[in-house]
């Protein structure tokens, strides 16, 4: 009996711990059940709110489109009109290039010259520069124009081999269309050109003879400057010593004055050399016309005996040694020349034609004035080519 009671009471005891999970199980989903309805209504809230500031913010954010300028996203239909010089600086990236251009009015847009300037293969290849291009361009057709070089609004300047200062200034002045005295100005002031101190502060012969491409905004301290920095390129290039720099050029002008051909330019520069250490035929005189006709300010032609009379600085008839400056301006070939001549004993040379540029070398003064005789006769037979 009493183990009856106690397995009954065993029982019951195992029955009441399920009854309590099922409680409590049913409890928890309740909960959830009303967690997921208490989310369905915080969702269909939000729901409701997003579309009704939809609805609302729509109509103004239209408006805001369709009052937008147009320019801002349109491009220009070309071919456009007018012109307008725009600057395009060193390392400039296309959309740099873009608000330039936009700025300028060139484009109608920074974005529609970046598009453009993305889909043209060759479009890094724009140069820095100055260009003359028409307002309200394509922006397609803009980039086709940067990449035209005749479109650079450049200012080129050609020194011929053999000019005078006084003749590159005028071509400064004429070219770049800068008043003379300005030029004149700058080239008197030897430290703003970077003129060395061993020019003696004459620019003569520092003048690079080269065709030069300058910015219209370049004014002549700048155009001066570079002349100056190339001849100091060429000497650097070639190990002149900076104390040797004034007499190679001095020697180099005078090559390229006394013959047109560069054939003779070697064998004029064994001259130079070997007059200046001679010390029985011509005494150390360069005996050269093209000196004598620039200390008289004269340029090219034969120096008559009135010239040859005349006592200047640079008559080497009567002065031995180098004039004090150069004569013109001297090319890279002249130069070469001076620093390697030929080997020769010639002391003399004279141009037999002048129309030809024919030049003959004698080592004595006899063949010399055979030479000369042979130039005479020639000046007789074509009095139209005297001087």
């Amino acid at each position: 009996m009493n183990d009856l009671f106690q397995g009954a009471q065993m029982q019951e005891e195992h029955v009441e711990p399920r009854r309590e999970r099922r409680e409590h199980r049913r409890a928890r989903e309740a909960r959830r059940r009303q967690r997921r309805r208490r989310s369905l209504i915080v969702l269909s809230i939000a729901v409701v709110l997003v579309a009704a500031l939809s609805l609302w913010a729509f109509p103004k954010v239209r408006d805001a489109i369709a009052d937008r300028p147009t320019t801002a996203a349109e491009d220009f239909p070309g071919p456009g009109q007018g012109e307008v010089e725009v600057v395009i600086p060193s390392g400039a990236s296309g959309a740099e290039i873009g608000s330039i251009l936009q700025e300028a009015g060139v484009v109608a847009s920074q974005r529609a010259f970046t598009g453009a300037f993305g889909e043209n293969v060759n479009a890094s290849r724009i140069q820095p520069g100055t260009y003359t291009l028409l307002k309200e361009m394509a922006a397609a057709d803009a980039v086709v124009a940067l990449l035209d070089p005749a479109n650079k609004a450049e200012v080129t300047i050609t020194v011929p081999e053999g000019f005078h200062a006084d003749q590159v200034y005028e071509r400064i002045a004429n070219v770049a269309q800068i008043p003379i005295e300005e030029v004149q100005a700058a080239a008197a002031d030897p430290a703003a050109i970077g003129l060395p101190p061993e020019a003696g502060g004459e620019p003569e012969g520092w003048l690079a003879a080269a065709t030069y491409s300058f910015q219209p905004s370049d004014d002549a301290v700048s155009i001066l400057s570079t002349m100056i920095e190339q001849t100091v390129s060429r000497l650097d290039e070639r190990g002149v010593p900076a104390d040797q720099r004034q007499a190679v050029l001095t020697k180099a002008s005078i090559v390229e004055r006394e013959v047109n051909l560069p054939e003779y330019y070697g064998h004029v520069a064994r001259v130079i050399e070997n007059r200046l250490t001679d010390d029985g035929e011509v005494n150390g005189r360069l005996q050269m016309d093209s000196t004598v006709l620039y200390g008289l300010g004269k340029v090219g032609g034969v120096p008559t005996q009135a010239d040859l009379d005349q006592d200047t600085p640079y008559n080497t008839y009567l002065h031995p040694g180098l004039p004090p400056t150069a004569i013109g301006a001297p090319g890279a070939a002249a130069i070469d020349a001076v620093l390697e001549p030929p080997a020769g004993d010639w002391l003399y040379f004279a141009t037999v034609n002048l129309d030809t540029g024919e030049t003959k070398f004698a080592a004595t003064l006899e063949e010399h004035n055979a030479n000369v005789a042979e130039l005479r006769r020639w000046m007789q037979e074509n009095p139209q080519s005297d001087g």
